[in-house]
């Protein structure tokens, strides 16, 4: 038989459960495609964490900063300085032999000194000046023809930036004329923040009057590496390509930023020093030298995924490094973080399925301490960005759901089984039931259990004598009081039949004591069942008598009956129908209650049960009662004359079998 606690209506609490998982892990999948911000919010946090974890990387040698540091200033003068002084920078890096001199200072207004520092650049030739993208002013017109050389030319799949587009600007504003006819190239500095405010993605290629552009760091280790702008490859919507460099982008044309530590993860050379020259020349021979603001009060501070405040120039040496390096991170595809996303949920759901509360927060947290292992390992080791936030937060969101369901189950289940048990026995029972559903088995199994029979002598020809009213008025009385000595005792209860009462012990919950209890419940019930008597001769009314009949054996107990239409949770087999026979045999000696030996033995043995005192039980007769072969020996119970005695037990007298048919 189905037990009915293990499902809601129709459906089964596993599937209950598997479904649960299911929606959630569907809503998890749209809110993925519509990029729910919230999450990517906490994706771009959890990014953020991988290179906290990750730590400092060690950048290749040929990265080195000129900084406009704090002791520069003092030394030189407050910023900006007359350009006369950026020409000796540049002299001194020439003569160190520097391979590249990337600019990370905006030259948008003349100086004096700007024919100065024109020669000096000249001279180097090896000099990249920034240029700045305007994505919000009006538009105007084509870039300046200085710029053609700086641009892409070779696009691959060129149709794709039409669907596409990558960052756009209105405008362009490069150095003045001076300065910029005499660079060896350009590159943009352009920002383009996250919507937090974090620098996590470089736009390499930039949309402005129908070319496109590279940035600062890009161009500096492309001329290192001895790569020309022609041979710069532009795969759209997939990468840019660096000699044998392969940069992965997104569809825009953004590629990931590989920070390599926190500030101050590069060599840094103050440009006094340079300029002076205490810095060794072998530091600066055949490097990518980028000069540029490190000092706070200039402003040039970014916030990163290292640290809150970052030079802006070492995001471009980042970029430079990893292009050197050729050490990139990779977004997956979005498709991998869907399957991710469905399959992690969809094992989760089935564990979760067949899990209760304590295995559920252990396969939960296991399953989202996996993730976590997982991206942080592709991401430390292969440079992979793998999505966690959508993922982790499913898993977190089907254990909420499921256990929402499971506790809304419990309380079904709870409410189910105090409508069942609640008329049979007694609330501490239903209590214990609730906490342990499992102990109640209401399947049907057997178990071995002591049932009493009780029955009012002589209650046909009573009823037959009086109204009605009367009949119910005394019935009610009597089964009132029996039943409160019944759950006093811990006994179920199983039905009223008229003025008869059937009970049991040992089920639904175990009781190595249910014959004692039993036994003492009966001894209760003739002292009440005397009270009453007492009662209702003072009351002119007649004065009945009970009969009790207790026995026990192995039974089968659970619910009974049609399914969905009429259920009991009672006893049934051979040994509950012994006990109705020895009630009946309460009238043949004259006694109230008759005990079979099944009861007897379950308390020989033991020690005395302090709950029996002033009790014995006398051996009478062994018969055969109607429908056994095999006789039975009988006991009667009775009060002792001293309440504090222990129980005494006097054994059956070995007599000739007595056979009984009933009438």
């Amino acid at each position: 038989m189905k037990n009915p606690l293990r499902q809601i209506g129709s459906i089964p609490a596993p599937v209950w459960r598997g479904l649960i998982g299911m929606l959630v892990t569907v809503l998890m999948v749209v809110l993925m495609l519509r990029q729910f911000y919230p999450l990517e919010l906490l994706e771009m946090k959890l990014f953020d964490t991988g290179f906290k974890l990750r730590g400092t990387v060690t950048p290749p040698e040929a990265i080195v900063i000129a900084e406009i540091d704090e002791k520069s200033l003092q030394k030189i003068g407050r910023w900006p300085w007359d350009r006369a002084m950026l020409a000796k920078l540049v002299d001194r890096l020439a003569e160190a032999n520097a391979a590249v001199v990337a600019f990370d200072v905006i030259f948008s207004e003349a100086d004096e000194s700007d024919p100065l520092f024109a020669k000096a650049i000249n001279r180097a030739g090896n000099v990249i000046l920034p240029v700045v993208f305007d994505f919000h002013g009006p538009p105007a017109g084509n870039p300046d023809p200085l710029l053609d050389a700086s641009s892409y030319s070779n696009i691959k799949n060129r149709r794709l930036l039409d669907d596409f587009v990558p960052p756009s600007a209105n405008r362009v504003n490069l150095p003045v004329p001076a300065l910029s006819h005499e660079a060896m190239g350009f590159g943009h500095i352009s920002m383009l923040p996250d919507s937090d405010g974090t620098m996590r993605w470089e736009p390499l290629v930039v949309s402005c009057g129908g070319r496109y552009f590279p940035p600062l760091g890009l161009q500096a280790a492309a001329y290192f590496l001895g790569v020309p702008p022609e041979s710069i490859t532009v795969r759209a919507t997939e990468s840019v390509t660096v000699g044998q460099a392969v940069i992965p982008t997104d569809i825009w044309g953004r590629a990931i930023i590989n920070y390599y530590g926190p500030g101050g993860s590069f060599p840094h050379y103050s440009i006094s020093d340079i300029i002076d020259g205490t810095v060794p020349v072998k530091q600066l021979e055949n490097r990518v030298i980028l000069v540029g603001a490190t000092a706070p009060g200039i402003y040039d501070l970014r916030v990163t995924p290292m640290a809150a405040a970052m030079p802006g120039v070492e995001k471009h040496a980042s970029i430079a490094a990893s292009i050197i390096d050729r050490s990139f991170i990779r977004k997956v595809s979005g498709n991998v973080d869907l399957a991710v996303l469905m399959g992690s949920g969809l094992l989760l759901t089935l564990i979760l399925s067949r899990r209760k509360v304590v295995g559920a927060i252990t396969a939960t947290a296991l399953g989202m301490l996996a993730l976590f292992i997982s991206g942080y390992l592709l991401f430390s080791l292969k440079g992979i960005w793998l999505n966690l936030a959508y993922p982790s937060n499913n898993l977190l969101f089907i254990f909420i759901g499921v256990t929402a369901f499971n506790y809304a189950f419990e309380e079904q289940r709870a409410r189910k089984i105090r409508a069942m048990f609640s008329n049979y026995v007694t609330r501490t029972i239903v209590n214990e039931l609730i906490d342990n559903p499992e102990m109640a088995k209401l399947g049907g199994e057997r178990r071995e259990v002591t049932v009493l029979f009780s029955d009012l002598v002589g209650f046909t020809t009573f009823s037959e004598q009086h109204s009605p009213e009367e009949v119910v008025a005394i019935l009610n009385e009597y089964l009132g009081a029996m039943t409160d000595v019944i759950l006093k005792w811990q006994g179920t209860l199983d039905k009223f039949i008229g003025d008869a009462i059937v009970v049991f012990w040992g089920a639904p919950l175990p009781a190595a004591d249910h014959a004692e209890r039993a036994i003492g419940c009966a001894a209760e019930m003739a002292r009440e069942m005397k009270r009453l008597r007492e009662k209702w001769l003072a009351e002119g009314k007649t004065a009945l008598h009970a009969g009790v009949g207790i026995n026990t054996g192995e039974v089968l107990v659970g619910n009974i009956g049609a399914l969905g239409k009429k259920m009991d949770y009672t006893v049934i087999g051979d040994q509950v129908n012994l006990g109705s026979r020895v009630e009946s045999l309460t009238r043949h000696y004259q006694v109230p209650i008759l005990i079979t030996a099944n009861t007897v033995a379950k308390l020989c043995g033991k020690d005395p049960d302090a709950r029996l005192s002033g009790l014995a039980i006398h051996g009478m007769e062994r018969v055969i009662v109607k429908g056994k072969e095999e006789p039975v020996a009988l006991y009667r119970l009775e009060e002792q004359p001293d309440p504090s005695q222990p129980l005494v037990i006097e054994d059956c007298p070995v007599g000739a079998v007595v056979r009984f048919v009933e009438k």
